[in-house]
């Protein structure tokens, strides 16, 4: 379904009602599509926590990093930022 975004503006409520139903609502501007209303979809992923700890526990590892400098995030030296890259690494 294309929409106005002038009329969307007065139908929200309905418009929601039939993106919670599965339908995608593309929104216009002078007959322009500019936007997606679209059902809002579970994330699925992310970091699975118990299986990082089973798999250090089971490859005896304590610690992910041992030891993260004081300067970590120091800001990098200007000259280094503007040497170019050697050709080959």
């Amino acid at each position: 379904m294309n929409i106005s975004v002038k009329e969307a503006k007065n139908r929200l409520s309905e418009l929601l009602h039939l993106a919670e139903a599965g339908e995608t609502i593309v929104l216009t501007r002078h007959g322009k599509p500019v936007a997606d209303l679209t059902p809002h979809k579970e994330k699925k992923g992310g970091i699975n926590w118990q299986a990082l700890a089973d798999y250090k526990k089971a490859h005896g590892i304590e610690r992910i990093v041992d030891f993260i400098p004081a300067d970590f995030d120091d800001p990098l030296p200007e000259d280094f930022l503007i040497k170019p890259l050697p050709d080959k690494l």
